[in-house]
């Protein structure tokens, strides 16, 4: 980790309950990253996260907005590429 980068913040929605795969059924992580969470770099955390939309999205607790024929977001009408979370 670069010395003035933030550390990636946690995705605990304080929704802390395994299901039977050993996921959170919160923040979408397994039991492993949850403990190891404290001692991962930034790299490592980013890659959780991204496994974590994923089983998000595969659970179907997450979905996208399509934009608008304009290009603009439906939910804060600014232009951008990003998922609405």
């Amino acid at each position: 980790m670069m010395l003035d980068e933030k550390p990636v913040a946690s995705p605990c929605v304080q929704v802390c309950s395994l299901d039977e795969e050993d996921v959170c059924i919160g923040c979408h992580r397994s039991a492993d990253e949850i403990r190891r969470w404290g001692r991962m770099d930034n790299h490592e955390r980013r890659r959780v996260l991204q496994m974590c939309n994923a089983r998000a999205r595969a659970a179907g607790v997450l979905i996208e907005v399509a934009p608008s024929a304009s290009g603009d977001c439906a939910n804060c009408t600014a232009q951008c590429n990003q998922t609405c979370y």
